[in-house]
């Protein structure tokens, strides 16, 4: 860990004393090496904790304020003291508790326009991959409240878990029939809308259980370290429609997202939507909470703590 200057809040920014971050798949994949960003980089994009400034023109009523957001740049949330844009800066509601607000502000923001942007119905079947992590769990509760049938693919160590998410059932997608077997669940027809965020192989399999004649299958991420290969011909042949919904989330207006991250957070403190944290670490321990996340051993979140 390195000493710096505490960071001055601009125009439209929040400075927060950090006392939690979490740690998503996109810091360890910039780490990696895998999507450059320039250098130096401070790792972070979810804090929570207490305001301690606002830039020129902010709304001082936050200065003390506990709150969640996101941080300027999407970086620097490893750290003691972190820049949130002033937008995406959002109180903690009363009785809920900052590692759940944590947890759920962003990734059910994230879930709940996923699932817009792939016009979900109540008379879908959807599979989700990696149905047991952070986003997954929250698609998951959020597809099965909105009437859905819901197919969670998950390893096999991770299936209880997903049951207890609320899905009607689980595949285990280690396995390599296991397109069959969903195509089995649903009388052969395969899966009406599909998400993926393994990529790779799990993507393929994924994209081979969308149901033909309509199917919709939308891929938001590649944890594998791959993007799945697509045949523009066999898309078309099968019927199917292929959505990037990450894409359509992200050019939604900032009013969209906001609202988007509201209804996560009054989910959560009525108990409608439930994020899983699977383990903590201090900061300085960032390096072994990007391990678990590399080597897929989490259920829901992976958070630092300050200390």
């Amino acid at each position: 860990m390195d000493d710096v200057d505490d960071p001055a809040p601009g125009a439209g920014q929040v400075l927060v004393d950090v006392d939690l971050a979490g740690v998503m798949f996109g810091d360890v994949i910039v780490r990696s090496g895998r999507w450059p960003m320039p250098l130096p980089w401070t790792p972070g994009i979810e804090v929570g904790g207490r305001v301690a400034a606002v830039g020129p023109g902010g709304d001082e009523g936050l200065v003390g304020k506990t709150v969640v957001a996101t941080t300027v740049g999407q970086s620097g949330g490893y750290a003691e003291r972190a820049l949130t844009t002033a937008a995406y800066t959002f109180p903690v509601p009363d009785g809920l508790p900052l590692e759940t607000a944590l947890t759920v502000f962003q990734a059910g923001a994230v879930a709940r326009g996923l699932l817009s942007a792939m016009r979900l119905r109540s008379e879908d079947t959807v599979l989700i991959t990696a149905a047991a992590g952070r986003i997954g769990s929250l698609l998951v509760q959020l597809a099965k409240a909105a009437g859905a049938t819901v197919v969670g693919a998950a390893s096999a160590e991770k299936g209880d878990a997903v049951r207890e998410f609320g899905a009607d059932h689980v595949l285990d997608y280690t396995t390599a029939d296991w397109p069959e077997r969903l195509r089995d669940l649903t009388g052969g027809r395969g899966a009406d809308l599909v998400l993926d965020a393994v990529g790779g192989t799990v993507a393929e399999q994924a994209l081979a259980a969308t149901a033909d004649g309509g199917g919709r299958i939308g891929f938001y991420g590649y944890a594998s370290g791959a993007f799945a290969e697509l045949n523009v011909q066999t898309i078309a042949r099968r019927g199917l429609a292929v959505y990037g919904p990450l894409g359509i989330l992200t050019r939604k207006t900032d009013a969209e997202q906001q609202d988007d991250a509201l209804y996560a957070l009054s989910a959560a403190a009525r108990g409608e939507l439930t994020p899983r944290i699977h383990t903590r670490f201090p900061l300085t321990q960032a390096a072994e909470a990007h391990q678990v996340l590399e080597q897929r051993r989490s259920i829901g979140a992976v958070v630092l703590t300050r200390s």
